[in-house]
Parts: structure tokens; sequence; C-alpha cells
């Protein structure tokens, strides 16, 4: 698979080309940065950008992401009362022992207040996630920023100032702390949610029920194809962890290298018709565009069609990230009078790859799996019913968001 080196915007230059004051000195780099701002993320570009040298990233990053991997193997009793304690929520099921993820929300308001969300001292099980709420604020403010700047740069390229405004009026954001569980960690926590009568009579071997479960997995993706439906969705790099042992959240755990230096973000390129794995620095932020830009922006902006692969032959890695998704309010409506219709066909176009019949079946599971956006987005929607429409022809059901 090829590799996408992503455009990177320095922090200095984002904070300059959305800046309302530009010296004569600075007007030409201002414009070139703009210009490349555009092509990445319109329709003959990837439709992602990434942005370096952030004040503080590297540390709140190191702060918050490995706490994901604790919390998802943790005692789910213990889990339930850090969770209520810092006003987290989960929006996937983690009662199923046979999920490839564990995630963590929280709704994040436009502002700068941090709470003070310690615990009680009579807690004394939640001994290093006394920050963990303020982990959430502080990454998720500073990544907001980041979101909030580059929407007021695309709207002056594009006219008008919609995309800022549509986030300003939302008043906030969804944050999700996430964990992509290991092979190894999958296998164990389905054994031990099966009856322990049947698991010590069959007596099954860890590495051997590894072996077995490692390749009878549908598909090599943590998670599958999908776009996002808001206006920018924010993700700081990943951070991959090599345990020596998924019984128990103590076991020795280090931070490991990018495997084959990828982040296993792999995106399709429309204008290329290819698919590509996604190359960042560890201490860079990653911004896609979503759904909603794309039709704000009467196709301007191209939304990212997007998954996450799991890296073969790792049975002890996981993957940790923490992601912004930046929505416009519920009751925004959409216009698709002056939006090319004709050009969101993105899963029907013929996706190249080095193998014709690689390319066949990834080009079969993607149109399975992702609805055109012609299909769910009718003129005069709002948000609300335009995100409850993605879902539930995405999953089913009433298409509630917590589904996504």
């Amino acid at each position: 698979m090829e590799v996408l080196e992503l455009y990177e915007l320095s922090y200095s230059d984002l904070l300059l080309v959305s800046s309302n004051n530009v010296s004569l000195e600075e007007l030409e780099r201002v414009e070139l940065s703009s210009k490349a701002i555009m092509e990445a993320l319109g329709p003959m570009g990837p439709g992602l950008l990434s942005i370096t040298g952030v004040p503080k990233a590297a540390a709140l990053r190191w702060n918050l992401l490995p706490l994901a991997r604790k919390l998802a193997l943790m005692d789910p009793n213990h889990r339930k009362l850090i969770l209520k304690d810092h006003k987290l929520g989960s929006d996937v099921p983690l009662k199923n022992p046979d999920r490839k993820v564990s995630s963590f929300a929280m709704q994040i308001k436009y502002s700068n207040d941090i709470e003070d969300t310690r615990v009680n001292s009579e807690h004394e099980l939640v001994s290093g996630f006394d920050n963990l709420g303020n982990g959430f604020r502080e990454l998720g403010i500073c990544m907001m920023e980041l979101g909030l700047r580059l929407a007021r740069i695309c709207d002056r390229a594009i006219g008008g100032q919609e995309l800022e405004q549509s986030l300003l009026e939302s008043g906030t954001a969804k944050a999700r702390l996430i964990h992509y569980h290991s092979v190894l960690e999958k296998t164990i926590l389905v054994q031990e949610a099966r009856p322990k009568k049947a698991v010590s009579s069959k007596r099954i071997r860890i590495g051997d029920e590894v072996k077995r479960s490692g390749g009878d997995d549908s598909s090599n993706l943590w998670q599958q194809w999908h776009y996002d439906y808001g206006i920018f969705t924010v993700l700081t790099a990943p951070l991959f962890v090599l345990a020596s042992n998924a019984q128990a959240s103590k076991e020795r755990e280090e931070e490991c290298a990018y495997p084959n230096g990828h982040t296993y973000l792999q995106i399709f390129d429309p204008s290329k018709k290819n698919v590509f794995m996604v190359k960042a620095s560890h201490e860079s932020f990653i911004i896609q565009v979503g759904e909603s830009a794309d039709i704000i922006s009467q196709g301007k902006l191209c939304a990212t069609l997007h998954s996450v692969a799991r890296p073969p032959k790792f049975e002890h890695l996981s993957r940790e990230t923490f992601v912004l998704f930046l929505q416009p309010a519920w009751n925004k409506t959409f216009s698709t009078e002056d939006y090319p219709m004709n050009q969101i066909s993105g899963t029907s176009k013929e996706i190249k790859c080095d193998d014709e019949s690689e390319s066949r079946r990834i080009t079969e599971e993607i149109q399975k799996i992702v609805p055109p956006l012609a299909m769910r987005l009718k003129n005069g929607m709002t948000f609300a019913d335009f995100s409850r429409e993605t879902t539930k022809q995405y999953y089913g059901g009433t298409g509630l968001q917590s589904n996504k």
C-alpha cells in the first residue's frame, strides 16, 4: 500500500494565516499557505492535513493517551466509578467482550473553563486518574482552537464565515479517548466472559486461542471504512503500546515506534483513486474534513473516507488516540441547491491498488458499508436529521449518535 505524507502546517503558520492582521511582508507567505491548505482539503486533495509545533502538545498527549488502555482493561465496577467521577461516558458497549475498541466520551464546551474534577480521597482505587477529566478538557480545548482557526482560513478562501460560525453556534464538541484492543486483549476478554466451568473444561491455552482468533477476524481493520459527518475531526497522532501480558492492567507496557513507520490510519483519496496509509509525526495533530464541511462549502472541501487498520503479526500491540469531533449545531439547516451531488459518489469510483484482486475486494467492502451521501442527505435537512439518517444507514436501528 502506498504511503501518504500529509501536508504539514506549522502552528505558527496557522496563527499567521488565521490572523486578522497581516503585514505586507507576510502576505505572500499567507497566500501560499492558504492555497496549500485548500489544495490538501479540497476535491483534488486527500481531505486531511497535519499541524505541527503546537505548544504543550507532547505533554498533553502523553498525560492522557496511556489512560485509554488502563480504563479499557480495568474491572468494570472500578471503571464505572472513575467515569462517573470525571463526568465521562462511553459510546461503545463495554459489556461486549468481543469489541475491537473501547471508547470514553465527554462533551466539551467552547470555553477555557477547567473544572475541578479531582475525586474524593475516599476513592483510593482511582490513583493515576486524578486529572482524567481535566486532561480531556485541556487537550480538547487545545484541539478546538486548531479546528476553529482552520475553519476561519477555509471560510476566507471560500467566501463567508459559515464554517467557523457553525462551530461556534454548536457550543460544544464531542471528545473521545479511544483504545484499540490488541488481538491478545480481545481474546482474553472473550475468555473471561465465558462461564468458568466451560473455560476450565476446554483447557484452552491463550497462545493457541490467539493464533486461531487472529486469523478468523472478518477483516484486518480496527475500525471500518466511514466518513465522519461533522465539520472537522481533530486527532492526536496515535500512541502504540506493546504489552507483555494482557491479563492484568499492571503488567509491563511500553510505548513503541509506529509499526512499519505508519499511523495505520488509512484513507481513500478520490482524486488519485487509491488507498493510502497515512504517515504523521508523533507530536502532530491530524485534521480531517467531515461531510458537513463538504456540504456547507458546496464541495470546495472534500470529506475524508477513512478506516483504521490493524498491523499484522503484532498480537500484543494496542493503539491509543484522542479525537475531537467538531460539529454544527443540531438545528443547522443544510442546503443542497448549489451542492455538486454528482461528485459525491466516491465509494462507487474504481479504487486502484497494486493488486487487482485486492482492488476489487476493497471496492466491494467499501460499497457494502458506506452508504452514498445522496441517499442520506436531502435539501432542508437539519444536522440532527442528517446525523440520525447517517448512523441509521451505517448501523441500522434508530440512528442514535451513540452508535457512531
